[in-house]
């Protein structure tokens, strides 16, 4: 058996009860390696074509990756999937903290979970025992106060518990999925899809680990990492200043913060929501995952007259993504609002950049008369309020008034409230779009429209660490037999697409190991990684590989369900320029656009007009054995 693995999936099916263990073959491992590609595996032989997201048959699917439980620095995350609520697309979200490695301590490699309870639950499993216990003690408190009960009631403070917030039992369509109480995987509405199980948390346990074949391949690459983390240009050395925070005046200094939903150039009081400002004003610690010494995690607190603007520590603190969406793009320049923002959607289990999309698209139907307070309950939603917005986000997490549209999110929002919207129903495949400006980074934007989950910046480049001879580029160049120059932030070209079809499978790699995007490993650093923990030899191209079946995989699934390649699109409010600030007349060209699309389908192998993977795709990536018995739609 290859190292690093159990070679067991734990199955519970919460109807009936019943558990089996899974023990697929080394192919499985081999070439899926873990979390995107297994959940993507998964969906495609185990769910019927077109179930609907919240039904009991669509299974929450955990997967740590074979990196998982090695300590590698970055090697702390893990991946959860599903068919999302959000988009019926493939659902896929990862995260930090240190859940992920204490799930592996437990025996099993990933966790697939199915059925309905016929009332709130918990699953307990400790060093692969598996208990479902009665939640209903639990159900509809924050996250903090069921971590408390739950370490009380097992009696270990050791214990890692994920979890759903009230945003996630009352099925919100961005509901996350909690872990360490701060740590969300918050993409896709995995949220909704637990508490539509009526499952409240998973509690692990485990002091068994998986062992690598040769720890010393393992050791020579953390060695390498602590030696050069805070030098190498890189997200990793950013991470021991202010983390993402320093994005805020960054992007703003660029023209590139989104600002009143994407719909104008500047934000005029960037200074209070800076990262400097905040930093000063309600830092009180940092804090990171399993295995990483950045610290990039950071933690804030404020003790106010008014209870209401205090901002309590446990649940961490807000990263650029928050600020940027409760803060600029809603207009507001209250930054203990947007700190407090973040705190209720850590408490309620809401995804932040869903969550702060949904409040500023209300607020743009506000200012052009398309919503009243008529329509919202008596609320009146304007750029700038914070106090609305931050009312918005009880409202979404409960469901309650208006809150109960805004928790379909902004794709359902615009069908609803007619066509005159969609020029700012800024979603790609039904997923809101994060707060990073592709009218600045256009290889970013066509990364949004290929995205198979919707929207993400994660699974993408960005065009900016590349317009120098950095240890990005020069890690891409390392696969190339002609090397790139430095790229430019704004136009689609070859060069700029050869360097992201290498990068965004490295990226789609890293969600299947599972490992931290901010780190700036070389393709070298974890093919060597994953060589040494499994004792089978990955050559960087093996590494790639595994991203492009991931991707692959990906968007098996999504044609299945219906997506297609005019599904691959930017909002046309990205496309256009703005008339003045520091993007003033840059666009993205829409036939340059298309080109791009047509020109990355080709290097993946897939038909350069449909995007429907080839036969010889399938083969040149071993995927043909494991598909043999699959149904796809092709």
């Amino acid at each position: 058996m290859l190292g690093g693995i159990y070679g067991k999936i734990l199955h519970i099916d919460l109807t009936s009860g019943e558990t089996f263990i899974e023990e697929p073959g080394e192919d499985f491992y081999r070439l899926l390696v873990g979390g995107r590609a297994f959940v993507a595996y998964l969906l495609l032989r185990d769910l019927a074509p077109n179930t609907a997201p919240l039904s009991p048959e669509n299974p929450l699917i955990i997967a740590p990756g074979i990196l998982q439980g090695s300590n590698l620095p970055g090697a702390g995350r893990h991946g959860i999937g599903g068919k999302s609520p959000l988009t019926g697309a493939i659902g896929s979200s990862e995260v930090g903290g240190w859940w992920g490695h204490e799930f592996k301590k437990t025996g099993y490699d990933a966790l697939v979970i199915r059925g309905k309870a016929d009332r709130p639950v918990y699953l307990w499993i400790n060093d692969g025992e598996v208990e479902v216990r009665s939640a209903e003690h639990l159900w509809g408190l924050e996250t903090a106060v069921v971590e408390q009960h739950l370490h009380e009631e097992l009696d270990d403070n050791k214990v890692r518990v994920a979890q759903i917030g009230p945003a996630g039992e009352n099925l919100v369509l961005y509901a996350a999925i909690m872990h360490d109480i701060n740590r969300a995987a918050g993409r896709n509405g995995l949220g909704a899809l637990m508490g539509s199980k009526n499952l409240k948390a998973i509690a692990v346990r485990g002091r068994q680990n998986p062992k690598p074949v040769q720890r010393s391949r393992l050791t020579a690459v953390a060695k390498w990492f602590g030696e050069n983390y805070k030098t190498f240009m890189g997200w990793a050395a950013e991470g021991i200043g202010q983390g993402t925070m320093e994005g805020v005046s960054v992007w703003s200094y660029l023209g590139a913060l989104p600002t009143r939903n994407f719909s104008e150039p500047v934000f005029d009081e960037v200074e209070e929501i800076s990262g400097d400002r905040i930093y000063e004003l309600y830092l009180k610690e940092r804090d990171t995952c399993q295995a990483c010494p950045v610290n990039c995690k950071q933690v804030f607190e404020h003790v106010d007259e008014d209870p209401k603007r205090n901002v309590d520590p446990i649940y961490g603190g807000a990263e650029y993504e928050a600020v940027a969406a409760f803060g600029s793009n809603c207009g507001i320049s209250d930054a203990l609002a947007t700190l407090k923002a973040n705190e209720l959607c850590n408490a309620y289990g809401l995804d932040t950049i869903s969550a702060g999309m949904s409040i500023a698209f209300v607020m743009e139907c506000f200012e052009k008369g398309i919503l009243t307070a008529q329509d919202t309950g008596g609320i009146e939603f304007q750029y700038g309020d914070a106090d609305a917005m931050l009312q918005a986000v009880e409202l979404i997490a409960a469901r309650q008034g208006f809150g109960d549209v805004m928790a379909d999110g902004v794709a359902r929002m615009s069908a609803r409230f007619g066509p005159e919207t969609e020029p700012f129903n800024l979603t790609i495949k039904g997923q809101e779009l994060p707060l990073h400006e592709p009218r600045l980074k256009h290889g970013l934007g066509v990364g949004y429209a290929l995205a198979p989950m919707g929207a993400d910046h994660i699974v993408n480049v960005q065009d900016h660490y590349y317009i120098s001879d950095s240890f990005n580029l020069q890690r891409v160049n390392a696969v190339l037999d002609v090397p790139l120059a430095p790229i430019t932030n704004h136009g689609l070209y070859e060069e700029k697409l050869q360097l992201m079809h290498n990068e965004i499978n490295w990226q789609h790699f890293q969600d299947c190991a599972v490992s931290c995007h901010h780190f700036a490993y070389a393709y070298d650093h974890l093919s060597e990684a994953l060589s040494g923990v499994t004792g089978l030899e990955y050559s960087i191209q093996d590494v790639l590989d595994v991203g492009a079946r991931a991707q692959t995989l990906s968007r098996l699934f999504n044609l299945r369900e219906g997506f297609s390649a005019d599904d691959d699109r930017l909002p046309d409010r990205l496309m256009k320029a703005f008339s003045s600030g520091p993007l003033a007349d840059v666009e993205i060209n829409v036939e340059r656009f298309d080109w791009a699309k047509r020109r990355f389908f080709e290097l993946m192998a897939w038909d350069p007009e449909t995007g429907v993977p080839t036969d010889e795709c399938l083969r040149d990536l071993e995927l043909d054995g494991l598909l043999q018995d699959v149904e796809l739609k092709r």
